[in-house]
């Protein structure tokens, strides 16, 4: 039978389809089918059920949206969840974080920290999320294994780290990487220089030649916090955003995480090179870090995407209660009640980390020929009537535990809220022993 009249793998059937693109629209009583891991059929519900499907799924109260795109995170660090919480961004990193890290970094620390990453992601309607952590190699065999959508990126420091001696070290494992899996469907490899603090010129400059070589990304936590600025205009008499413009970095391929000081010669910037801002409001709220102006952003045109930072700072990878934090902090900070209005801050949880990645033409949002990455949101629970208008629903009244449903290129990986190729139990079980010998070692030092 001819391609176009084969049977559809899988119909879904909900209350309401979100699509994100075109912009503001809410569908009803349409359907989603797929073929191929990819979204072959968006249109009314009569005539899906004329069609032919391997599987068709009725969502009943249910929103079926783009899954969403977890920006910004680390990925392993979950298994530091707690531990050294209600602390300034530089105490917390340097007396406890990287002691830590020192101490207990290792591969079987990464697989098992990031195993449990994906599941708490999954769990929360997320299909795809960028990583920035030690033994990437690692990530990505459990990134693969899983069946999840990843950015992985290399960090490069001045200094040793878990897993390179050096920064040319990494740069060479990362180019390694880069190379083994530039055709991988699902995962992406980037440059991950750690902050403008903690690299030189000279190792930025490297990374500058390699990504423009390779045409890759560049994923960087960049003014952070007041005292990051300030510090760099004492010592280098630049800002740091500055400073990476003079060096080349910024443009359309790079990501600048954080975001929290910007005055308008950033702004400037910002516009001028299309890169990417990646916010993590809750973070920076409980690092008391600073507040990123989004609306003043997103009305310069500039891509505003959304993350979770990572579970020792956040301390959750919960993207729809971050993108409820984002919205109503933007309305705070712009000192308007209209500021990233529901459907916006949608889009910023999907198409604006997408393009963020590299990634629009593929995710982000249900289009036909896109990959089928897809959260089926349950909006029957009490706490959510009536329902006026689904996407208001689903940001300001609603939390992960409505996820109920997870696909990525059209393979279920969440159904009914059962991880279907992880074990709950197992997960649950590994991290508790992480939790017990981590907390032994901090008993016994102090």
């Amino acid at each position: 039978m001819p391609k176009h009249h084969a049977p559809l793998d899988l119909l879904l059937l909900p209350t309401w389809l979100v699509p994100v693109e075109p912009a503001g629209v809410v569908l009803k009583e349409h359907a989603l089918g797929v073929r191929d891991g990819r979204i072959v059929f968006i249109g009314p519900r009569e005539q899906a059920l004329r069609l032919e499907a391997g599987e068709t799924r009725e969502l009943p109260g249910m929103l079926l949206a783009p899954g969403l795109v977890n920006s910004h995170g680390h990925a392993a660090m979950t298994l530091f969840r707690g531990l050294a919480d209600d602390l300034p961004l530089m105490t917390w990193l340097e007396q406890h974080i990287w002691p830590a890290e020192a101490r207990w970094v290792s591969e079987d620390f990464v697989r098992d920290g990031t195993d449990l990453a994906i599941a708490e992601q999954l769990l929360g309607g997320i299909t795809c999320f960028s990583d920035m952590y030690f033994y990437p190699r690692t990530a990505s065999e459990r990134v693969h294994e899983s069946g999840m959508r990843a950015q992985l990126t290399i960090p490069v420091l001045d200094f040793a780290i878990p897993g390179a001696r050096d920064a040319d070290e990494a740069l060479h494992q990362g180019v390694e990487l880069y190379s083994d899996l530039k055709h991988h469907p699902r995962i992406s490899i980037a440059f991950g220089p750690h902050a403008p603090y903690t690299v030189s010129d000279e190792n930025l400059e490297k990374i500058r030649v390699l990504v423009d070589e390779l045409d890759a990304a560049v994923h960087m936590h960049v003014h952070e916090t007041a005292y990051e600025v300030q510090q760099s205009l004492e010592q280098l008499g630049e800002r740091p955003l500055a400073r990476l413009y003079r060096l080349g970095l910024l443009g359309p391929r790079f990501q600048a995480v954080h975001m929290t000081q910007i005055n308008d010669a950033d702004l400037a910037m910002l516009v001028e090179t299309n890169t990417s801002v990646l916010h993590c409001p809750e973070s920076n709220l409980k690092l008391a870090s600073g507040f990123c102006p989004v609306e003043r952003l997103w009305q310069a045109g500039v891509n505003v995407a959304i993350g979770t930072d990572g579970a020792a700072s956040n301390n959750d990878l919960d993207l729809l209660g971050e993108t409820r934090t984002a919205a109503l902090l933007a309305k705070a900070v712009a000192g308007s009640a209209s500021a990233l209005d529901a459907h916006r801050a949608l889009r910023m949880a999907t198409l604006n980390g997408a393009r963020a990645l590299g990634l629009e033409d593929e995710i982000g949002s249900l289009e036909l020929g896109k990959a089928a990455d897809l959260t089926a949101f349950d909006l029957s629970g009490l706490a959510q009537q009536p329902v006026y208008e689904p996407v208001s629903q689903l940001i300001y009244a609603s939390n992960r535990d409505c996820v109920r449903h997870v696909w990525v290129a059209g393979k279920q990986l969440l159904d009914d809220r059962r991880l279907t190729r992880m074990d709950a139990a197992q997960l649950h079980a590994t991290a508790c022993e992480w939790g017990a010998k981590i907390a032994a070692a901090a008993h016994k030092a102090t």
